[in-house]
């Protein structure tokens, strides 16, 4: 008889566990997440809720060619003249005008070279000077010499002198005619190291005027590679500079697209920094195929939008094929970490799936995975109202 009782305590305590075990499964399970889907919320708790609808349409797929914002026109600030650097007298992102110095050199050399020339110029000039009172007195002296020898030629003639006197007035000729063949050759050189001295003058100049590096054209200083105390170079850039041309970017589009790239075609480019993916025409189309990414270089001008800088990244979009995909609006995709969500209404009830996207349609985004089409699904807004 006590054997039995406690048989019957047995197996009463056994029917509780094995209840309370599945009490306990009940209600985990209602808080569990099953593979592709998050604990689903009741349907009542969303009473406005946004819907729309997971749609199947036939699409332009295209190819996304990784580029890099430039500026249109840009200018590399480089010196003219072998000088230390004094003075940098801009910053990154400081807007120029045209004509602003940018940069300041060191001009004690040049300064030196400037007065040397202009020595040696006046000194030249004083050379010409006497050169030119020179042949004023040989040419006197010829003319004078001619003069008398063509006199004396006349009364040999007429036989009035001899042939003594003759010879003499002849020779006299011949040396007055050599001195001024000799100072006018003189002048000419003095006038030539004149010359000479004027364009080293003028070179000095010029190079002074270099230790002021100016902006070309107005514009924003994107890059700096120079500071006070560098030595300056031609050749070395020194300053960056963006000019007022507006933005482009250049991308590397696979070699088997390069029949589908235009000049003029307008194509869409989606930048990181944007929501909206934006026109662009395309400008310059390099016809070279890099033997080792098998990709060509293509220029596409940006418009002129806010939160566009150089150096971002972006994608040139290249249609090359039509594809029937999967479409959901972008508002109703909650992103949580890493995982994408939606929340689709199934059997009356609300329930969190898991999905993955792909490319962008304007207000709408592919769903690779996750949905099939046809599926009603709650909008990001009303999902967060409903909490």
């Amino acid at each position: 008889m006590l054997n039995q009782k406690k048989k019957i305590v047995a197996a009463g305590l056994i029917i509780a566990g094995v209840l309370l075990v599945l009490l306990l499964i009940r209600f985990f399970s209602a808080e569990r997440i099953g593979p592709g889907s998050v604990a689903p919320p009741e349907a009542s708790g969303y009473p406005h809720a946004a819907v729309a609808e997971a749609i199947e349409r036939t699409v332009t797929e295209s190819f996304g060619a990784v580029g890099t914002i430039i500026p249109r026109t840009q200018a590399h600030i480089e010196a003219q003249v072998v000088a230390q650097v004094t003075t940098v007298l801009v910053q990154v992102g400081e807007t120029v005008d045209k004509g602003q110095t940018l940069v300041r050199l060191e001009d004690d050399r040049l300064s030196a070279q400037l007065s040397q020339a202009r020595q040696s110029l006046q000194m030249a000039s004083s050379q010409s000077e006497q050169a030119r009172q020179t042949v004023n007195a040989a040419e006197a002296a010829f003319a004078e010499a001619e003069s008398a020898y063509n006199r004396v030629k006349r009364f040999y003639d007429a036989q009035a002198a001899t042939q003594e006197a003759l010879e003499q007035a002849k020779s006299q000729f011949l040396q007055a005619r050599a001195g001024s063949q000799r100072a006018r050759e003189g002048l000419a050189g003095a006038e030539a190291g004149m010359r000479q001295a004027r364009e080293m003058v003028q070179e000095a100049q010029i190079a002074l005027r270099y230790t002021e590096i100016k902006a070309p054209q107005a514009g924003k200083i994107l890059s700096r590679m120079v500071d006070p105390g560098d030595m300056a170079m031609p050749g070395k850039p020194l300053l960056l500079l963006s000019t007022e041309g507006g933005m482009q970017l250049e991308a590397h589009v696979r070699e088997s697209l390069f029949t589908r790239v235009r000049i003029g075609d307008q194509r869409q480019v989606r930048l990181r920094a944007l929501d909206t993916p934006v026109e662009a025409v395309i400008d310059e189309i390099v016809p070279f195929i890099d033997p080792v990414t098998r990709t060509f270089l293509v220029k596409a001008d940006l418009p002129d939008v806010q939160g566009i800088h150089p150096g971002m990244y972006g994608k040139l979009l290249i249609p090359y094929a039509e594809a029937s995909v999967v479409l959901i609006p972008r508002a109703a995709v909650q992103q949580v970490g890493q995982l994408e969500l939606v929340t689709v209404q199934s059997d009356g009830r609300w329930q969190r799936r898991h999905i993955k996207t792909g490319d962008v349609y304007d207000d709408h985004i592919e769903v690779l995975s996750g949905l099939s089409g046809g599926e009603v699904v709650l909008l990001k807004e009303s999902a967060e109202n409903g909490r």
